[in-house]
């Protein structure tokens, strides 16, 4: 062997390491699973083949063709390629079965005059993609992962072109066990985030009916664990209402169960002394200390009372918590600075203020999460200026579309979850 094949054979090793590489920074780079295949086939085509495919299997082993990715993107067909395939043939299963089943990978080669007649609705969609794409030599391998098949990577060459062989197998295994291990690390990702938030909403109260009261829950967009945020409001025996939000520190199913803790012994508390809102955290403060020593939570917590028809006031305490924000029918905006201690389980002996506030018929009370409002590598004045101009401009919506507008106006890129809770004050009764 001279110089020149061992260079050769070098730098073909060498495209091989880096198409791998690449891929699998390009499957890294994201937990959306759609958009990740795209990625990588951005990297197949045209370095490993003419064109590529990804099908995958849901649970219930129905396949699914989620990527078409061609050299020439106008020679992909106006009609979609992509989309729900037939099931599995119980009999005469051809490549694509029987790779979905587990077999390969394997190499196919003469596609152009190989079966006229398919014999099964799956195999007469795998020779309609090869007619409207072309095909001289294809490679089907198997997506496994955890002695699953998830799914099915093709790779093909045209004419004009050296065809797929034997020594390209191992390439395209290779790329696709990576495929597989980012789809099966996607779908726990997603599996994961359905549970916590679950779990999340089950720890969540039902709000009382005789007020127009809405709240709203969002997970964190960027982690699948379980967070501290809560709301509640419910009817004192002295006939009371309270308006609670909360956020207890960190995001993991401890943080979760504290906040549920957290939650019913400020009930207890509040239903058993009915006392004003800083002696009420007064309280808890001392509770949370001696059960979770070490932990620390954010809480508003606030009273409005007064007669059906109004006028009402709000009392409220803020233990470390974004201020609530309140809105006229009008669209002026201001938070209730007043009343601000420090986080729950910092010191029992340091005093709770609490703070008093005339309810505008009409207008709305805001309360909130930091989720709503922080921003890495942002100031707090920032978001908070943020929330006032968005709550301004919906000061007169539904409260529900109030809800939903701010969340999806302001929570899509937040790395935080997030809860909401907004309290709409009736007209004063002529």
């Amino acid at each position: 062997m001279d110089d020149y094949d061992v260079d050769e054979i070098l730098q073909q090793a060498l495209d091989r390491l880096t198409l791998l590489a690449e891929a699998t920074s390009a499957l890294s780079s994201t937990l959306d699973i759609d958009e990740g295949l795209r990625r990588v086939c951005r990297v197949a085509v045209p370095r490993l083949g003419d064109w590529c495919v990804v099908d995958l299997q849901d649970e219930q082993d129905h396949p699914h063709r989620v990527c078409v990715m061609h050299r020439d993107p106008m020679a992909l067909p106006a009609s979609a390629l992509e989309g729900c395939l037939p099931p599995l043939p119980k009999t005469n299963p051809g490549p694509l079965a029987r790779v979905l089943r587990g077999a390969g990978p394997l190499l196919l080669t003469g596609m152009a005059t190989h079966e006229t007649v398919p014999d099964n609705p799956l195999r007469a969609r795998q020779l309609e993609l090869f007619a409207h794409m072309g095909a001289d030599s294809v490679i089907i391998a198997p997506l496994r992962a955890r002695r699953q098949v998830l799914g099915a990577l093709t790779v093909a060459r045209t004419s004009g072109r050296a065809a797929l062989c034997e020594q390209d197998l191992a390439l395209v295994d290779d790329l696709a066990h990576r495929i597989a291990l980012a789809v099966d690390n996607a779908r726990l990702h997603q599996e994961t985030q359905r549970i916590a938030e679950r779990l999340q909403r089950s720890l969540l109260p039902e709000l009382p009916r005789h007020l127009q009261l809405t709240a709203r829950y969002t997970p964190s967009r960027t982690t699948a664990e379980v967070g501290g945020d809560w709301y509640d409001s419910f009817l004192l025996p002295n006939g009371a209402t309270t308006l609670i939000i909360g956020d207890v520190t960190g995001h993991d199913l401890r943080s979760a169960v504290t906040m549920s803790h957290l939650r019913n012994m400020l009930r207890g508390i509040a239903c058993d002394r009915q006392e004003p809102p800083g002696h009420i955290l007064h309280r808890l403060d001392r509770a949370y200390l001696s059960l979770y020593g070490g932990a620390t939570a954010s809480c508003v917590y606030a009273l409005m009372t007064g007669p059906e028809a109004g006028p009402w006031t709000l009392e409220y305490a803020n233990a470390g918590h974004p201020p609530p924000l309140l809105i006229t029918y009008e669209g002026d905006t201001r938070y209730l600075d007043d009343g601000h201690g420090p986080l729950l389980g910092v010191d029992p002996r340091l005093p709770r203020p609490h703070a008093a506030e005339a309810l505008p018929a009409r207008g709305t009370l805001l309360l909130y999460t930091d989720g709503l409002i922080e921003r890495r590598g942002e100031s707090l004045d920032r978001g908070l200026t943020r929330l006032r101009q968005h709550a301004a401009a919906l000061a007169r919506e539904p409260l529900d579309v109030l809800c939903d507008e701010l969340l999806s106006g302001l929570a899509q890129d937040s790395s935080d979850d997030v809860a909401i809770l907004a309290l709409r004050l009736p007209p004063v009764a002529g």
